[in-house]
């Protein structure tokens, strides 16, 4: 897979070039984006101080084996790092901290193929549908994922999940909403991954660990790399 800027050094980063890739011809429906993000369980959430770091951060779990990346929008030129990422086949690019309307339709003109929101925006769902892009609304208590249900999300971000308990937290939601697509994010170590898919999360975003911004400025290519590679081996557990 060749991904922009790629040097096979540990140490460089990546940076946007500025030539015209060629464009992904893959035609998706909202649920089978959805089913995809759903094989892929890992859900790399991409945020940075600085356009290069978010850069870098993808091509480095790329090449170690991840396949989708929720770029947030408090990432400087996220919507170039949508754009040219989501032109290479391979990879399924998302939007993540999406607070409007306005912004959810700016990120799918950049590429985005799905949206993700820590909150409940009224109306985004219905605007994100018209183009084919699922959008996931944020909630944690019960109350809040009726409303984003209500609201037409075609999946919760229950977010911040750490800090409302982890894995118990989501257990226990599913029990009461087994209908309801329930993604946690928000503090999930690699480690834990496992434990939310047993729990019936339908994917899982993780952060930190695998966009560890100290160990990109440092070319810590190495640590990032075995991050991603945990995180694929948990999955595979998962599945057995």
């Amino acid at each position: 897979m060749a991904l922009m800027g790629s040097t096979g050094s540990s140490s460089t980063k990546a940076s946007i070039p500025r030539g015209e890739p060629k464009e992904s011809e893959r035609v998706m429906t909202t649920g089978g984006i959805l089913d995809q993000l759903k094989e892929l369980r890992v859900v790399p959430v991409v945020r940075t101080s600085s356009q290069e770091t978010a850069s870098t951060a993808v091509e480095w779990l790329a090449e170690a084996g991840l396949r989708t990346f929720e770029i947030t929008l408090t990432t400087p030129g996220a919507f170039e790092v949508i754009e040219w990422y989501s032109r290479q086949p391979e990879l399924l690019i998302g939007a993540g901290t999406v607070l409007s309307i306005e912004d959810a339709n700016r990120s799918i003109d950049a590429g985005a193929r799905y949206i993700v929101s820590p909150c409940i925006v009224p109306g985004m769902p219905a605007a994100t549908r018209e183009h084919g892009a699922p959008c996931m609304l944020g909630a944690l208590t019960p109350t809040e994922i009726v409303r984003a249900r209500d609201e037409g999300a075609d999946a919760v971000k229950v977010f911040p999940i750490n800090s409302a308990g982890g894995a118990p937290h989501l257990k226990a939601l599913k029990s009461v909403f087994p209908d309801i697509r329930l993604v946690p994010t928000g503090g999930i170590a690699v480690g834990n991954i496992r434990s939310f898919l047993d729990a019936s999360a339908e994917f899982v975003g993780v952060g930190g660990q695998l966009v560890d911004e100290k160990a990109i400025a440092g070319g810590d290519k190495t640590l990032i790399t075995k991050a991603a590679l945990a995180a694929l081996m948990n999955v595979e557990h998962a599945r057995h």
